[in-house]
């Protein structure tokens, strides 16, 4: 689905009787006769040259003869021409847009996102357009829309996996993309480390002195719900703690995003309770709105969070310091900045050769995890900061 603005208004044209009507001419005006805007073919005729011309001289081309231009140009001028800017874009084979290939764009993660990239690019003359892919099978057929299309000068894609064949469709279209929460090897990528995140916040709770630790996880057709698994399994190895499947509740894809949403968290939860005598002592929770859910179906249930069970999520969306959640922080205005930034020199031809980033998440502690004070673990350098 593409989100298109205009189609808010609907522009209806005037009867060609009435066209103009209200709005006479003032005297030594030297628009058209008709009272419309002035066209190209209004200064070709003017001037006494061909469209073709017009078109060479509005638009800066080396292949036409500077006075011829200049006179051109002056016509335009008197005529007030207006050159149609999408026209002019095309005639430059350049559009001036970035689109943007995105799942599930309510979900309170790619909202924030998607301002931060929009951020970026107001301050570049590039406009956004959104592809939402609400289905893993219209995937492919979006990026094959993006390709044949060709509406934009670049592309983004958000927590998507790029099937095979498809990096060297856009290396031969010349068409630059940046991966974003995701990464594939022959194309730039910036993404977060969710699986040193999903380590980091198994450790603390380890380091809390917990040894019978769960995990409610979105499901594992999604990039960071796979990785995020496994530095939770990192964690416990590395502590010699074993695990008990029935203590990991992976969230079913058809809940919608990939099980990443409140619905999702708050049927886990209940499905945890219902498949264990004894809950463990903690759950670590691979995103925010999940963990939003699980306190809600732990509260139903007389779960007492910390008291009874302590709570890690991921992300650090917005709403996460309002509940106590503790999280693992992801820089998403960072993040959204340096794919824009990175996309941007690649469209202008100023960089080349591989980029894949990787951004660190940093451990935000809160009252559901049960720790006593509050502090900030950075995970790339394992300092703890006290905070008043």
């Amino acid at each position: 689905m593409v989100i298109n603005f205009w189609k808010r208004f609907l522009i209806r044209p005037l009867p060609r009787d009435r066209r103009g009507e209200g709005f006479p001419r003032s005297a030594g005006s030297n628009r058209p006769e008709s009272g419309l805007a002035a066209t190209i073919y209004d200064v070709a005729k003017r001037a006494g040259v061909g469209i073709g011309t017009v078109s060479r001289a509005i638009n800066n081309s080396p292949h036409i003869n500077a006075r011829t231009k200049a006179r051109i140009l002056g016509i335009a001028d008197e005529l007030h021409y207006q050159p149609h800017a999408l026209a002019q874009s095309l005639a430059r084979k350049k559009t001036n847009t970035i689109a943007s290939v995105v799942p599930f764009f309510t979900n309170y993660f790619y909202v924030e996102l998607l301002k931060s990239v929009q951020r970026a690019l107001s301050l570049s003359n590039y406009d956004l357009i959104l592809f939402s892919v609400d289905r893993m099978n219209r995937r492919d057929r979006t990026i094959d829309r993006v390709l044949s299309e060709r509406r934009c000068d670049g592309v983004l894609i958000i927590s998507l996996g790029v099937m095979e064949g498809y990096a060297e469709k856009f290396i031969a279209a010349h068409l630059p993309v940046v991966l974003i929460d995701h990464m594939h090897v022959d194309l730039d990528s910036v993404e977060i480390a969710n699986r040193a995140g999903a380590f980091a916040a198994t450790s603390h709770l380890i380091g809390l002195g917990h040894r019978r630790i769960g995990m409610i996880n979105g499901h594992l057709s999604s990039y960071p719900a796979k990785l995020r698994f496994e530095g939770f399994q990192q964690a416990l190895r590395s502590h010699d703690l074993g695990f008990d499947e029935r203590d990991l509740v992976v969230c079913d894809a058809k809940a919608g995003e990939h099980g990443f949403n409140e619905a999702a968290g708050y049927a886990a939860m209940q499905r945890l309770i219902a498949q264990n005598k004894s809950l463990p002592t903690a759950l670590f929770v691979a995103s925010d709105v999940q963990s939003l859910g699980v306190m809600c179906a732990a509260k139903e249930a007389g779960v007492r969070i910390p008291h009874d069970l302590a709570l890690v999520g991921f992300d650090d969306i917005e709403f996460a310091k309002f509940v106590g959640l503790t999280t693992m922080r992801q820089p998403i205005a960072a993040m959204g900045r340096m794919a824009v930034t990175r996309l941007l020199e690649r469209i202008e031809g100023t960089q080349n050769g591989d980029f894949h980033h990787e951004l660190e998440a940093e451990l935000i502690v809160r009252e559901s995890c049960g720790s006593r004070q509050a502090f900030h673990v950075r995970t790339e350098s394992e300092t703890v900061q006290q905070q008043a």
